[in-house]
């Protein structure tokens, strides 16, 4: 493991805010921010949309995927995004129920239909996507719609880039972002690029940069970090720091699929091993990871000061993405707590349940 040189850090105000005033029923909150929607996955692996015999109905969005991810990890969560006033609407919002997370922020529009998006991972390790959105409800969420109180109740606000894309979206993810920032909430960022929906590949990277200086916390992929970077080699850390890390920028993570995972700070930086699994369906992993991450982040807003702990903390994450990648559809995937600590190395599970590493 590379290691740059370590200076002492103290907790800045807006960590002590967070902290001290953002909580529900005695937990630190994590807020997400942007689209849910219907995913249809075969029903059989390693093949074609076209191909498909059958599709398998689940909820997915990835912001949604997170808000269910952390409440069954056992954290405290609530989604803010906008579905159609119909069935599948309805479906979504009951689901979020069902997982305890909450709906508060969640509106329904009359006019447009919830967002469809169809999923497969390929025989060649690819995924192939397909959406329906023309505009769907998720788009045309308005800044006059968000629940500001929840939001100011956030101890880290998540979000990714797909809600920057058009507006009058993209005004309410901004008002969001500003809202939970003016509160003294982390800002969590995960790109999730997903380039059929942008205008133009120079649209995408010039959207998803347009916030990049903002977060406090951001996790990119291998691909994405090639497509940021117009082609660069994404394992090499001069690249990285140089053109993705940001001076205000508290955590950087990189996640390269069943290998595992990158992490830099101002203080150092290193890998973490990931944990082997049978893929099914890799639909929600990232998202499953991003979970884990902050569900121990919420309760230890250092956590990105102490390595070890935060090694720990990523190791907890890449079980969570693990588990994600055997069953098909990315909530119904999502892992409990208790199957996450049992894919762990035991002596790392049982340190795990000793110091309750999210509820500190």
């Amino acid at each position: 493991m590379n290691s740059m040189k370590k200076t002492s850090n103290g907790v800045s105000k807006s960590l002590i805010v967070a902290s001290g005033e953002h909580q529900e029923n005695g937990q630190q909150l994590v807020v997400c921010f942007g689209e849910m929607l219907v995913d249809f996955v075969p029903t059989v692996g390693g093949v074609s949309l076209a191909e498909a015999p059958a599709f398998k109905k689940a909820p997915g969005g990835a912001p949604a995927n997170v808000a269910v991810g952390i409440s069954r990890l056992g954290g405290s969560s609530a989604f803010i995004g906008k579905v159609g006033d119909d069935e599948f609407g309805y479906m979504l919002a009951d689901m979020l129920k069902q997982n305890n997370v909450d709906t508060s922020g969640v509106r329904f529009d009359p006019g447009a239909r919830t967002a469809l998006a169809f999923v497969t991972l390929r025989a060649d390790g690819e995924r192939e996507f397909m959406f329906f959105r023309n505009p769907s409800a998720d788009m045309l969420l308005l800044e006059s719609e968000l629940d500001v109180d929840l939001l100011r109740q956030a101890t880290i606000f998540h979000y990714g880039s797909i809600s920057l894309i058009a507006e009058p979206c993209r005004s309410a993810h901004l008002a969001a972002m500003k809202i939970a920032k003016s509160s003294g909430s982390i800002l969590s960022y995960d790109p999730n690029l997903r380039l059929p929906l942008w205008p133009s590949a120079e649209a995408a990277r010039e959207g998803i940069m347009s916030i990049w200086e903002i977060a406090d916390v951001i996790k990119v992929s291998e691909e994405e970090i090639v497509f940021l970077t117009e082609g660069e080699d994404p394992n090499d850390d001069n690249v990285v720091l140089k053109k993705l890390f940001h001076p205000n920028l508290k955590l950087l993570l990189v996640t390269e699929g069943p290998e595992g995972c990158r992490y830099y700070t101002k203080e150092f930086r290193g890998r973490v091993g990931g944990i082997k699994a049978a893929a099914v369906d890799t639909t929600g992993a990232g998202d499953a990871f991003v979970s884990g991450l902050l569900c121990n982040m919420v309760s230890n807003l250092q956590l990105y000061q102490d390595e070890t702990r935060l090694r720990e903390a990523l190791q907890f994450a890449n079980a969570c993405g693990a588990l994600t990648v055997t069953e098909r559809g990315a909530i119904p995937a999502m892992p409990t707590r208790e199957a996450v600590l049992q894919a762990l190395p035991k002596p790392l599970a049982k340190k795990l349940c000793s110091c309750c590493l999210w509820f500190m």
